[in-house]
């Protein structure tokens, strides 16, 4: 099944997910998020597959929030984050392993997604990449909680620092727990989940008992949503923003395809 910028499809008794706008490097708008959240909660119930593998088309995971439907409320903002956070709290609910397969670089809210995963398997293309401190944007996904329990105090670095970290890095600090060959990548991470799911009766029970418990991912959830409204009263969101578009505006356009280039 696709649904323009989803699409899923059952390998044996895992569902993969991938999302599938590689022209726009995979990124989320708000109807994406609401339909990604919307499926993970049809399989996540276990009566019909043994795992989930949530990846990307392309070579992207995601680029993340689409910046080109950015809020121009506070109130767009609370739906923004509100999307985001019920990916998280979809994941967290469900009663199989959902695995993610990073094949290319995470950024901001897709990055964050990935930290609620119950393991995280890559390429040697992946990359964890967030930018939100200096765009003026807040960190969402109950990230302020989950990063950290990933990776410690590397996740200072990571935010305030916005430093790109490559796959070789992730594995190290624990961003990545496995990298495989790309054309492996989802085979390996539906792999996992089976293995993982050899008896749904206890998986369930043993995910409830290791996954963050829910009243401190919606306590996280509340700080992020206090933050995003201190930066955008502050000015910072919207200036952020326009940052980046004036930068990216202003970089040199892509060189044209040889000749050579167009034979390939």
């Amino acid at each position: 099944m696709t649904d323009n910028h989803l699409d899923v499809r059952i390998d044996e008794d895992v569902a993969v997910l991938t999302l599938n706008r590689p022209a726009k490097l995979n990124a989320l708008d708000v109807h994406t998020r609401v339909l990604l959240a919307q499926t993970i909660r049809r399989f996540g119930a276990g009566d019909r597959v043994r795992g989930i593998v949530l990846t990307g088309a392309g070579r992207a995971f995601s680029a993340g929030e689409d910046l080109q439907q950015v809020p121009a409320t506070f109130d767009e903002i609370r739906v923004a984050f509100a999307t985001f956070h019920d990916i998280t709290r979809a994941i967290l609910e469900t009663k199989v392993p959902v695995i993610a397969a990073v094949n290319g670089i995470a950024v901001g809210g897709a990055s964050e997604i990935t930290l609620c995963c119950d393991t995280r398997v890559g390429s040697p293309a992946a990359e964890y990449f967030q930018p939100e401190n200096h765009r003026g944007i807040i960190i969402s996904n109950a990230s302020s909680i989950l990063l950290r329990r990933l990776v410690r105090n590397h996740a200072m670095r990571i935010i305030l620092g916005s430093n790109r970290i490559g796959a070789d890095e992730a594995r190290r600090i624990g961003l990545l727990d496995e990298i495989v060959a790309p054309e492996t990548l989802v085979g390996r991470a539906a792999e996992v989940a089976r293995q993982w799911n050899s008896d749904p009766r206890t998986t369930a029970l043993h995910l409830g008992l290791l996954r963050p418990r829910p009243e401190d991912i919606e306590a996280a959830f509340a700080r992020e949503d206090e933050a995003a409204r201190l930066a955008w009263e502050s000015g910072a969101f919207s200036e952020g923003v326009e940052g980046f578009w004036a930068a990216k505006n202003a970089a040199p356009p892509a060189p044209a395809p040889s000749n050579r280039d167009r034979r390939r």
